[in-house]
């Protein structure tokens, strides 16, 4: 889903002019087609993610035109695992150590999703903030699984990640998801649950399974009604 920038500005609910500035300044991620710019949904919605800026449901409407579901968070989390105790010493070896663990199908390569996570990460950390990295591929289906799932590796030791608070990371969601519009709708889900502080301690804590689990049930009982953004996802304020 490409964007033109008057669009991006509507669903960041800013004007053009800051877009563009956010480009040239922030790393904000635009394609020049045409002559014109044009910026993907996707990669809009993880930029403004790692920068704690808003984006409106709306975008997120138009992922949901398409007719598939996705599963809560807390089973996508069941799906993918949640996984203690990760080693790993800098972003290269934790990184490998979360791709042999993910529940992928028996003839998926591994090593080629580990060279797109290292892609990915050479682009831009994924670290949003608070300890917590978000590796996933920015092409979803490069994979052609069947279903989504997310995976969470809680490390043995914090590394440094890059991250945009320059704080080390221990926490780790691996999204994989077969299209676009359901790979937008679980990192919104993610987006809403990691604004919760009682999450983030107990992701800080390493916190078993189970207790981890039930946090985000709760938490998914609450979104009835409520606004999705990307607001405070990396513990920031107002775009400026």
């Amino acid at each position: 889903m490409q964007l033109t920038v008057h669009e991006a500005a509507s669903y960041l609910g800013v004007n053009e002019s800051t877009v563009r500035r956010w480009i040239t300044m922030r790393g904000l991620p635009a394609h020049r087609v045409n002559e014109r710019l044009h910026l993907n949904a996707i990669e809009l919605w993880e930029w403004a993610m790692e920068h704690g800026i808003a984006v409106s449901r709306r975008l997120l409407e138009q992922a949901r035109r398409r007719p598939e579901e996705v599963a809560p968070l807390s089973e996508l989390l069941t799906a993918g695992g949640i996984h203690h105790d990760v080693g790993g010493t800098g972003k290269a070896g934790v990184l490998r150590e979360i791709v042999a663990r993910l529940p992928l199908p028996a003839d998926a390569d591994r090593p080629f999703l580990l060279s797109v996570l290292e892609a990915r990460e050479a682009m831009g950390s994924t670290g949003i903030g608070d300890g917590i990295a978000i590796p996933h591929v920015r092409n979803p289906i490069v994979l052609h699984v069947e279903a989504p799932f997310v995976t969470l590796c809680l490390l043995r030791h914090p590394v440094e990640f890059g991250a945009v608070d320059d704080k080390p990371v221990h926490a780790l969601f691996t999204l994989i998801s077969p299209s676009v519009p359901t790979h937008l709708r679980m990192l919104a889900q993610l987006g809403f649950v990691l604004r919760d502080d009682g999450l983030r301690r107990l992701l800080a804590r390493r916190a078993a399974a189970p207790e981890l689990l039930a946090r985000v049930r709760e938490l998914e009982h609450q979104t009835s009604g409520t606004h999705v953004t990307a607001r405070h996802v990396a513990g920031g304020g107002e775009p400026p």
